[in-house]
C-alpha cells in the first residue's frame, strides 16, 4: 500500500523540558557576551548596568508569566500570532507575522548565523568576516562583498533547516543538548569568575555606583541631565531587551507540545527566569574581573573574551570562541524550528502563502522552513542584519504590550472562556509591563529615533500586502462560487 506523501496535523512529541530548554536555548545566543560593553558606555556605571539588566528582566519574567494565561486558553500552534487574531483581528495578528517574517525571527537567525561565523574565526582563521571571497559591483551604486563568514553562517541556516525538516525530534534533540551545554558553561564562566575576584577592581568599579554619565571607549566621561539620562537607559535596553528576545518562541510550537495548557505556561517561566538570573549574575562578573573602562573598550565589543582573558589567561579566547559557537547553534535551532510554525498557522487563516500550510511526511511545515531559510540568508548577505537587529526592539515590544493587552480585552469578550492558568499579579503585573513598555518605546521615539522608525516603516509595509492578499483571497473565493 502506498505510503501518504504528507501529513495533516503536528505531533506532539515535546515535554516541559523540551519547551524549558526551547526558552532559554532562543533566548541565549550571542548577546550576553556583547551588548553591555554599549549598556556600559551609555549609563557609565556598575550600580546602572545592573539596573538595565533588573529592568529588562522584570518585563521578560512579567510577560512571560502573563503569557502564560493565553498559552492555556489557545494551546495552538502559532502561539502570539494566534493571541492576536483572538484578541484583535485577522489585520493586527497579520502585521505581527509579517513582521516577524521580514525581520524579527529570520533578522535574529541572520544575526546569530553570523556570530557563530565571527567566534569561530578565533578557532579557523579561514571562516573570518575579513576573508572576502566574492566583490560585485552594481553599476557604481554600491558592491556587494560575500565572506567567508556570511557564507558559514548560511550554510550552517541551511543545515539547521534540513536538519528541521526531519522532524521534531531531531531538532528537539539538538535543542536540548545544546541548551543544556551552554547553560553549565555558563555557570561555569560565572562561578570562575566570581573566584579570581580582583577587589580592588570591584572596589573601584562599585563606588558611586549609581552616578550616571556617559563613558566613551576613550575612557573620557560626559554629565547627563535628567532626560538625557532617561533616553541614555531606553537606548541601552535596546541590547538587553535583543539578549532577552525569543522567549515567546515556545508559544510557536503548542500544537506539538504534550499538556500545552500547562506545560507552555511553565516553560515560559522557568526558562525566562533562568536565564534572567544568568543574565544578571554574569554581569556582576564582568564588573568583579574588569574596570568599568575596559568594558566599555572592549575590543569588538566583547567582553566576555576580555573577562575570560582575566580568568584563564591567553586560553580564554578559546574557551569563549567555544562557548559561544555553542550558544549560537542551539539558539538559532530553536529559531528555525519555531518560526515555521507561526507562517504554518498564517497559511491556514488564509495570510500566507499556501503551500506554507501543508506538512511534509515528517508532520512538519518543510516549505515554512525553507522560505525562512531563504529570507535569512538573504539578510546575511545584505550585512544590513545588525542595523534591522537594533531597530527591531521597538517593533518587538510594541507587540508584546498589545498581546499583554489581549489579556484584558479577552476578560471582556470571552469571561466565561476555559482558563487553566490564569495570569499572574493580575491586573496588577501586565498594567506595570504595558507602563513600562510605553515608557520605553517612548524615551526611542523621542530620544533615539533612529532605532524606532525603520521598524515602524517595516510594519507599516505590511498593511498594503495585508489588503492586497485578503482582496486576491475574495477574488479566489468569487471565482469558485461562480464555479
Amino acid at each position: 500500500m502506498e505510503q501518504p506523501s504528507s501529513q495533516t496535523k503536528l505531533k506532539s512529541e515535546l515535554g516541559l523540558l523540551d519547551g524549558t530548554m526551547l526558552v532559554a536555548g532562543s533566548m541565549i545566543g550571542s548577546g550576553i557576551f556583547i551588548v553591555s560593553a554599549d549598556i556600559i558606555r551609555n549609563v557609565g556605571s556598575s550600580g546602572w548596568l545592573i539596573a538595565v539588566w533588573l529592568i529588562t528582566g522584570f518585563m521578560t519574567l512579567t510577560a512571560a508569566v502573563s503569557y502564560g494565561e493565553l498559552s492555556a486558553m489557545f494551546p495552538k500552534a502559532g502561539g502570539q500570532y494566534v493571541y492576536l487574531k483572538e484578541a484583535y483581528n485577522k489585520f493586527v495578528a497579520f502585521l505581527y507575522g509579517w513582521s516577524f517574517f521580514a525581520v524579527i525571527q529570520t533578522g535574529t537567525i541572520a544575526a546569530v548565523g553570523v556570530a557563530f561565523s565571527k567566534f569561530a574565526a578565533y578557532l579557523i582563521p579561514a571562516v573570518s568576516e575579513e576573508n572576502i571571497l566574492l566583490s560585485i559591483p552594481f553599476g557604481g551604486m554600491f558592491t556587494l562583498t560575500i565572506s567567508a563568514a556570511q557564507v558559514v553562517s548560511i550554510l550552517i541556516i541551511i543545515l539547521l533547516t534540513y536538519i528541521n525538516t526531519k522532524g521534531v525530534k531531531g531538532g528537539k534533540l539538538i535543542q536540548t543538548t545544546f541548551t543544556l551545554t551552554k547553560l553549565i558553561s555558563l555557570f561555569g564562566l560565572i562561578a570562575f569568575g566570581f573566584i579570581m575576584l580582583k577587589g580592588d577592581v570591584w572596589t573601584a568599579n562599585w563606588t558611586n555606583a549609581w552616578d550616571m554619565r556617559g563613558l566613551a571607549k576613550d575612557g573620557s566621561l560626559t554629565s547627563y541631565t535628567m532626560a538625557a539620562a532617561l533616553g541614555a537607559i531606553a537606548a541601552s535596553m535596546v541590547g538587553s531587551i535583543f539578549s532577552s528576545d525569543a522567549w515567546n518562541n515556545v508559544t510557536f510550537i503548542a500544537g506539538e507540545m504534550k499538556n500545552p495548557q500547562r506545560n507552555i505556561g511553565l516553560s515560559l517561566f522557568l526558562g525566562t527566569l533562568i536565564v534572567t538570573v544568568i543574565y544578571v549574575s554574569a554581569n556582576v562578573m564582568y564588573t568583579a574581573v574588569l574596570p568599568l573602562n575596559e568594558i566599555a573598550s572592549a575590543e569588538k565589543d566583547r567582553v566576555a573574551v576580555a573577562a575570560s582573558t582575566v580568568i584563564f589567561g591567553n586560553i580564554g579566547t578559546v574557551v569563549i570562541a567555544l562557548m559561544i559557537m555553542v550558544s549560537t547553534f542551539g539558539c538559532n535551532n530553536g529559531l528555525i524550528l519555531a518560526g515555521a510554525r507561526v507562517y504554518y498557522t498564517m497559511a491556514k487563516d488564509g495570510l500566507f502563502f499556501k503551500k506554507t500550510g501543508t506538512l511534509n511526511e515528517n508532520a512538519v511545515p518543510e516549505f515554512g522552513l525553507w522560505i525562512q531559510c531563504a529570507v535569512a540568508s538573504v539578510l546575511c548577505l545584505s550585512g544590513r542584519y545588525g542595523d534591522l537587529l537594533d531597530m527591531i526592539s521597538f517593533v518587538v515590544v510594541l507587540f508584546y504590550m498589545l498581546t499583554i493587552a489581549g489579556i484584558y480585552i479577552l476578560r471582556i469578550k470571552r469571561p466565561d472562556a476555559p482558563r487553566p492558568y490564569k495570569a499572574f499579579g493580575y491586573p496588577v503585573l501586565p498594567a506595570i509591563y504595558i507602563i513600562m513598555g510605553l515608557a520605553f518605546c517612548g524615551l526611542l521615539l523621542r530620544y533615539k529615533s533612529d532605532y524606532t522608525w525603520p521598524g515602524l516603516i517595516i510594519v507599516l509595509i505590511g498593511i498594503p500586502i495585508y489588503f492586497i492578499s485578503q482582496r486576491n483571497v475574495k477574488h479566489e473565493d468569487t471565482v469558485l462560487s461562480d464555479h
